[in-house]
């Protein structure tokens, strides 16, 4: 029977990163995982609400866990920033009753529906790589990886802060690693994994965002990667649209395919590379293409 969640993808998977979007709802069938629409849920307003209007910040992310609560399913996450917003929103009125009194109050002026508290927020990467999800891949009997040597990069914002996320070690997470070797591949494995990527300065301070996603970039280059991969749009945008300005900057090569999470898995399932939409990639993947033999 299939495990059914309110999908949540979030404004960056559904518009500038539609591949991660495509591909995860083509993946999740094959996962036994049904992925409900939340047709009326916004953005969750990602740090530029939270720091400038806290209360609306507070309203959006929680009217988005009032419609999962409603349609009766935790909410499935394909982001890190939407991960931890909803996360951390859930968990200031979960803990504060008269805070989530005075946002139920905003929410029902509005014509929403007021929360109760009852939704969990996953990641596909913390569903995925527990027991229970391992279990799923196994019965797919995965193509494997052929050996493909993986970079995981996390980034920062699903694994900190613990005390909101708190899926794992923050400083030693080993998630990806495990799926990495369940799919048949190699980890290849670095310090500045869980770093940020600079995405969220890019626009405002380039040089020093492109400084950022160099070290990650260049140690997994280092450490032999035939490819980098992460479960964050964002942290995708870093490293596969402005690869080419990094190199530039730091007047070196890394040549380094990024793909989205949900790419690994289909590409170690067996989903069509038409399906996945690499030609999207800034960054071309079809050295990872011949090596898994697709």
């Amino acid at each position: 029977m299939a495990k059914s969640f309110a999908y949540y993808p979030g404004c960056i998977a559904e518009f500038s990163s539609k591949e991660l979007n495509a591909t995860t709802k083509a993946l999740a069938p094959m996962l036994d995982i049904e992925l409900v629409p939340m047709p009326s849920a916004t953005c969750c307003g990602a740090g530029d609400i939270a720091e400038a209007k806290p209360n609306l910040y507070l309203a959006l992310n929680v009217r988005i866990l009032s419609e999962a609560e409603e349609m009766g399913h935790d909410i499935l996450t394909i982001c890190n920033v939407c991960t931890m917003n909803l996360r951390k929103a859930n968990k200031m009125v979960r803990e504060d009753p008269r805070l989530l009194e005075q946002v139920n109050a905003d929410l029902v002026k509005a014509g929403a529906r007021p929360y109760s508290g009852g939704v969990e927020v996953t990641h596909l990467l913390w569903y995925i790589s527990t027991e229970e999800g391992l279990s799923l891949l196994e019965k797919q009997g995965p193509r494997g990886l052929n050996g493909l040597r993986v970079a995981p990069y996390y980034g920062c914002q699903l694994l900190r802060p613990s005390s909101v996320m708190g899926f794992e070690d923050p400083d030693k997470p080993e998630s990806m690693e495990r799926l990495i070797r369940a799919l048949g591949g190699e980890v290849a494995d670095y310090e500045a994994k869980t770093k940020c990527c600079g995405f969220p300065i890019v626009l405002a301070r380039e040089k020093v965002a492109l400084s950022e996603s160099h070290v990650a970039l260049s140690q997994a280059r280092d450490a032999g990667a035939d490819c980098m991969v992460t479960p964050c749009p964002l942290c995708h945008l870093a490293m596969d649209a402005y690869q080419r300005k990094a190199e530039i900057q730091n007047d070196t090569e890394y040549n380094m395919p990024v793909l989205h999470l949900p790419q690994l898995l289909g590409l170690a399932l067996g989903l069509g590379r038409d399906t996945m939409l690499f030609k999207k990639h800034m960054v071309s993947v079809e050295p990872v293409l011949q090596t898994v033999g697709v």
